[in-house]
């Protein structure tokens, strides 16, 4: 299945901590997903993954807040990167 890249980026907000972030476009919907949309998007602190949003094969939209996993409701990649902004700026 080819993909378009449509982000891929990190972005250091200090020393000990960075996001990254990857959407691609896919020619169709992963299975458990609704749209045409593969992404990561996460935020490492010490080498600990504390936030992630993505959308695994077969699981659908999701995010992971350190151990818990919470379902998402993806809209569009905008809306996607602005819910993981506000959600690093919780953190």
């Amino acid at each position: 299945m080819l993909a378009t890249l449509i982000q891929k980026e990190r972005f250091d907000l200090a020393d000990d901590r960075f996001v990254s972030v990857s959407i691609f476009e896919l020619p169709a919907p992963l299975p458990g997903s609704s749209h045409r949309y593969k992404y990561r998007l996460a935020l490492v602190v010490d080498g600990v993954c504390l936030l992630r949003y993505d959308n695994e094969a077969g699981k659908g939209d999701h995010k992971h807040l350190g151990e818990r996993e919470l379902p998402y409701s993806f809209t569009d990649p905008d809306r996607l990167i602005d819910d993981f902004w506000v959600d690093v700026g919780r953190l």
